[in-house]
């Protein structure tokens, strides 16, 4: 009977076991449902994840597909892309120069400072080159609908972007009064470019050289003109900021095809709208040293 007794565990002592069996119960629930909350979090960020991946790869599709039908356009951005790449490789060339300087003294301690003046330069130019590629590519996806129908050429001319509309679609010959196509045609473009911000955008007048003589255009030039600020004019009542649009009047002096046939004369009359440069654009790349000193 005493060993039965002495065998039995104290009452405080069963208790606090219970107690603690409690509380590890307890913990143990606590961590499944953070294991729990952990799994869904994960599940939730795999599902966006996966959706992140599907809408990257729609976008690189349409755009694919948008420079696909832009021929000019493409053949620009080769070009700008292969003068991204001459400017690494210069870069690149500078960059090991500066290091190599850096580990003389004396003599030249000028030419290091000419390196380094260079290359600055020329971080500046290919950030300016790169910024203007993604912009060019930017307002070609906003503006494939337009190219695809035919109603805008978009091109590179002088590393300007140019947009560029038929003066048959725009105006009645002699007139400069907007006929209802083309006001359709720039109240597209005026929604997309009233959207590029602190860009500035030159609008100009383009004839063929069948002369005009009448009592309100002496010439080609003043039509030319004439159309230019009519176009401003509506794009500005359409959303654009004065402050970003100038105008222009070429006659027949900047033909882009010969006069000598209908087709080429037609091509001639054109308004053209083109996206100007910014004072970072206009850096010049200097001349890399000749090993006479030069520059």
């Amino acid at each position: 009977m005493l060993a039965a007794v002495a065998g039995c565990v104290p009452q405080s002592q069963y208790d606090k076991l219970a107690q603690d069996a409690l509380h590890f119960q307890a913990q143990a629930r606590d961590e499944q449902r953070r294991r729990d909350a952990d799994d869904a979090q994960v599940q939730q960020l795999d599902a966006r994840l996966t959706e992140a991946q599907a809408s990257r790869q729609d976008c690189d599709r349409r755009m694919s597909d948008s420079l696909a039908n832009g021929q000019q356009l493409q053949a620009g951005l080769d070009e700008a892309t292969a003068q991204n790449a001459r400017l690494r490789d210069e870069l690149q060339r500078l960059g090991k120069n500066a290091d190599a300087l850096l580990a003389e003294k004396g003599a030249l301690s000028t030419t290091l400072s000419d390196a380094r003046a260079r290359l600055a330069e020329l971080h500046k130019a290919q950030a300016a080159a790169e910024a203007r590629v993604a912009l060019f590519r930017e307002l070609a996806l906003k503006f494939h609908k337009m190219i695809d129908a035919g109603e805008l050429s978009v091109g590179l001319r002088d590393g300007r972007m140019v947009l560029q509309l038929s003066n048959d679609v725009l105006f009645d010959t002699g007139r400069t009064e907007i006929k209802p196509p083309g006001q359709t045609a720039l109240r597209q473009i005026a929604s997309v470019l009233s959207t590029v911000q602190k860009r500035h955008f030159q609008v100009a007048g383009h004839t063929d050289n069948v002369p005009i003589d009448n009592a309100r255009f002496p010439s080609n030039w003043e039509l030319s003109a004439g159309r230019a600020l009519e176009v401003v004019h509506f794009l500005v009542a359409k959303g654009m900021t004065p402050t970003s649009l100038s105008a222009a009047g070429y006659g027949e002096f900047d033909p882009v095809a010969s006069n000598d046939d209908a087709a080429g004369r037609a091509r001639n009359r054109r308004t053209e709208i083109t996206l100007q440069p910014e004072i970072a654009e206009l850096v010049a790349i200097p001349l890399a040293d000749d090993g006479g000193g030069q520059k």
